[in-house]
């Protein structure tokens, strides 16, 4: 018996989605996606098949705002196993090398964290999905070919121990956008001497989701089972939930209709950047450039085009 094809529809909003581990994060899209018959979907940062946690997801306009969201903060919780080394530099890789783990008191461990804290020098893992030469170096590196994975400077505004058991430490990491946990953990355990991998990783949050309600896929069809896709609907944040770390610049009438058709306007003077603008319904019609009190849109939502009325207001998941 054929398998009835989705028919997809026009969906708007974002997703805190807990994927699971086993998925890469576009096959966890294209289920949820999937689930809601979402015509358009895109998420923000991957996360590896062995990693749990939130990945936010972004169905219909908010797709224009998912690379804001790639660049984001992120924290981590993950567990290094000390005294092995894997190609991946995490339990789905093959073995390297194993070595004696030292033994080791919270100092050392805190003396070899130090310096990988801040801006630092990271080299990304040689399975990832960094691009050389317009290919994933993980594609190369299945192939067997020689790599040699760029390094580029990351943030680390947070790397700390916060339980150990034997050669298995737990460790929370809050940084800036890609860095790679794989690369703190490899770079832990050869400061350490013994080399370490990840065997398992949870990203906690995202900014601007830092107590973030998820949901896992079980649960989307759990419920949409049970109530129907009004059920998992009432899940979507709207759009404007995804851009509350920009400042917010409201305009009247007829300065959202300008707007809507992609023209300047004045505003009320602020510091100059991106920011978030409302038109008199309480929608955001899009992302413009303040100057001073100039106004410029940016990237504009389809609802722009009728000024962020009462109406729309009224559809944050249409």
């Amino acid at each position: 018996m054929t398998k009835a094809k989705t028919r997809f529809r026009s969906l708007d909003g974002i997703l805190l989605l807990d994927k699971p581990q086993g998925l890469s994060s576009n096959q966890a899209l294209q289920q949820a996606r999937h689930l809601f018959r979402a015509e358009k979907g895109g998420h923000t940062g991957s996360l590896d098949p062995l990693a749990t946690g939130l990945l936010p997801l972004c169905f219909g306009e908010a797709t224009k705002i998912a690379g804001l969201l790639l660049g984001s903060a992120k924290a981590y919780e993950t567990t290094a196993v000390l005294g092995l080394t894997t190609d991946s530099d995490d339990a789905d890789g093959a073995p390297l090398l194993e070595r004696p783990v030292p033994e080791l008191d919270d100092a050392a461990i805190e003396a070899a964290l130090a310096p990988l804290r801040g801006p630092i020098r990271q080299r990304a893992p040689i399975y990832s999905a960094l691009k050389q030469g317009g290919e994933p170096l993980y594609a190369k590196a299945r192939r067997g070919e020689a790599i040699e994975a760029p390094e580029r400077e990351v943030v680390v505004h947070r790397f700390a121990l916060i339980g150990r058991e034997g050669p298995r430490l737990r460790l929370h990491v809050e940084c800036g956008s890609g860095t790679y946990v794989r690369s703190l953990v490899r770079d832990l355990g050869e400061a350490l001497g013994c080399g370490a991998h990840v065997a398992t990783l949870r990203r906690l949050w995202v900014d601007p989701f830092t107590q973030p309600r998820m949901v896992t896929l079980d649960a989307l069809r759990q419920m949409r089972d049970a109530g129907g896709e009004a059920a998992i609907e009432s899940l979507l944040l709207p759009v404007e939930a995804g851009l509350s770390q920009f400042p917010r610049v409201d305009v009247d009438d007829a300065a959202a209709r300008r707007v809507g058709q992609g023209q300047g306007v004045d505003c009320m003077p602020g510091a100059d950047g991106l920011v978030a603008i409302f038109g008199p319904g309480g929608r955001c019609l899009g992302l413009g450039q303040r100057t001073g009190a100039r106004l410029t849109p940016q990237r504009l939502f389809r609802w722009a085009a009728q000024g962020g009325t009462a109406e729309q207001a009224a559809g944050s998941v249409a």
